[in-house]
């Protein structure tokens, strides 16, 4: 399997298109897409359910080439029968990458990366979740050292997720800790600012 790399640059901040209409994407889009260190984009179930996902990929297309990443919140959780379907719908939509989670277990994590590998995905796997009572300390199922044991199989590892960059464009201890390649997630900070582009410029210009 060649190593494709997802993101140009070493960090970067990726706009979560957390929005209700097309139109509200076309703005943000419009308005960050050629901010430089803006990696990519991040859409979410909403836009794709409300406008389906061909739809919100060909929409920002219409701006730019930069990658998109679909998460389907906590897609890859089914049996492995579904993959391949998944797969392909995200592929034939136009996508670039998925994000994946573990919470099946390692069986059903491995054939859904490679389903979505196999077509020319890239795939962000998620990790620990801020949910109340996720861990097991908190009383939640999931046990406190299954992060630490997925994160030792991968050599080399490059963060995305939220947290990185404060709404004030300030990098954050935690992008400090996570090392020389990370990516910032940004949702409401960037596309309900009062100016899009500045808010945006302040965060990539941080990095």
């Amino acid at each position: 399997m060649i190593k494709i790399r997802l993101i140009k640059y070493d960090r970067s901040v990726i706009p979560a298109c957390d929005v209700n209409t097309l139109q509200e994407l076309k703005k943000l889009i419009s308005e960050t897409h050629n901010i430089k260190r803006i990696g990519g984009y991040k859409i979410g179930f909403t836009l794709a359910l409300n406008h389906g996902l061909p739809s919100v990929v060909k929409t920002i297309r219409k701006f730019t080439d930069l990658p998109i990443i679909y998460d389907h919140q906590k897609a890859a959780t089914d049996i492995p029968d579904w993959n391949q379907k998944f797969a392909r719908v995200c592929k034939d939509a136009g996508v670039d990458a998925v994000t994946l989670f573990p919470l099946s277990g390692p069986a059903t994590e491995e054939t859904w990366i490679k389903a979505c590998q196999n077509v020319g995905l890239g795939v962000i796997v998620g990790g620990e979740m801020t949910h109340p009572k996720f861990k097991r300390s908190e009383g939640g199922f999931i046990a406190d050292d299954a992060l630490k044991s997925l994160l030792q199989k991968v050599k080399e590892l490059t963060f995305f997720a939220p947290g990185f960059v404060t709404q004030d464009g300030e990098i954050t201890e935690a992008a400090k800790a996570a090392g020389k390649s990370w990516h910032a997630i940004v949702g409401r900070a960037i596309y309900e600012a009062k100016d899009i582009r500045k808010a945006a410029e302040e965060m990539t210009s941080q990095l």
